[in-house]
């Protein structure tokens, strides 16, 4: 018998229904049956596992977003590092040109363009360009532009992949971890030098003789009155009539007077072969023959001389031979 046969009795007075279904309708109606749940537990699930892997996935984008600003972080730190010891490597050249140590490289100056309110402070200055505030001999304009410090280290690699980066950056960590090992020695070699050092750092000229723009740096430059190209024997600093001139160390003054086109001139040896200079004064306050400290007032800036407006002409000296004035200037 191929066929299953349904008798439907639904009450005493109803007559008697009978369905015949094939046995070949049944296992099929049963496949299908079978099929459709498989398939609906087969998407039941894949529906599950998007589910999961969608929290997942937002768990990871989370957690790379935490290593990458870790990353960025670093990376800021390893710039900011290389900075500091860029500074550190500067001020011990300083150190060594002021104490004439083994290892000092005078590079006259070459991290300074110019000098605004924030280095020198400001008395009414006078601004650089304008004119105004240079002397006989060259005419107020920028260090050659280099001045402005080039920021080293791993900075604009952004675009690389986070392992990459990484990867870079820890060769860069292990790079400034040697500098700083070696910067480490050569302070320590530095400081023993220094003990014996304290009376030629206190007569060195280490501060600011005025407050002001830096208008003129030392080197050649143009000359504002004959127009050849002069050598400048040291800074202008533009700065208002009247603004106090102090001595930038401990030393004797050695003359007082006026001096062709520096007008109202002031020098003064520091020792050790040092000497420096001031021109264009308006008033000098101390004589001949007088012992000034670091910071006592001296002059008050004028425009005597051959000037183009109120300025001091600043110059340092070592046995003999004028050096530039930014490499003794720490402050």
């Amino acid at each position: 018998m191929d066929r299953y046969s349904l008798i439907v009795v639904s009450d005493g007075t109803s007559p008697i229904r009978r369905l015949d279904v094939a046995k070949r309708t049944v296992r099929r109606a049963v496949i299908g049956a079978g099929i459709a749940a498989l398939v609906g537990l087969g998407l039941l699930v894949d529906y599950v596992r998007v589910r999961i892997d969608h929290a997942e996935l937002g768990q990871l984008r989370l957690l790379a977003q935490e290593q990458q600003a870790r990353i960025d972080g670093f990376e800021a730190s390893v710039g900011a590092l290389e900075e500091k010891l860029s500074v550190v490597a500067e001020f011990e050249r300083k150190v060594r040109v002021i104490a004439n140590l083994p290892g000092s490289v005078a590079a006259g100056g070459a991290e300074v363009t110019e000098a605004g309110p924030d280095e020198l402070g400001s008395a009414s200055p006078v601004l650089p360009g304008d004119g105004q505030g240079g002397d006989e001999e060259f005419a107020p304009a920028l260090l050659d532009g280099e001045g402005s410090r080039r920021s080293t280290g791993p900075h604009g690699h952004e675009s690389r992949p986070p392992g990459d980066r990484v990867g870079l950056l820890r060769r860069e960590a292990e790079r400034l971890g040697l500098v700083a090992d070696a910067r480490a020695l050569s302070l320590k070699d530095l400081v023993d030098e220094l003990e014996d050092k304290h009376q030629r750092l206190a007569s060195s000229p280490a501060i600011w003789p005025a407050r002001g723009w830096l208008t003129s740096g030392f080197g050649k430059r143009i000359s504002p009155f004959t127009g050849r190209r002069q050598f400048h024997a040291g800074i202008d600093i533009a700065s208002a009539r009247g603004t106090p001139v102090v001595a930038p160390a401990r030393g004797r003054v050695e003359f007082v007077g006026a001096k062709g086109p520096l007008g109202n001139a002031l020098l003064i040896d520091h020792g050790y072969g040092v000497r420096t200079q001031y021109g264009h004064n308006d008033k000098i306050l101390v004589k001949r023959g007088d012992v000034v400290e670091r910071g006592q007032k001296i002059a008050l800036v004028g425009n005597t001389g051959r000037s183009t407006g109120p300025h001091l002409h600043y110059t340092v000296e070592v046995n003999g031979k004028a050096v530039n004035p930014i490499d003794f200037i720490f402050d």
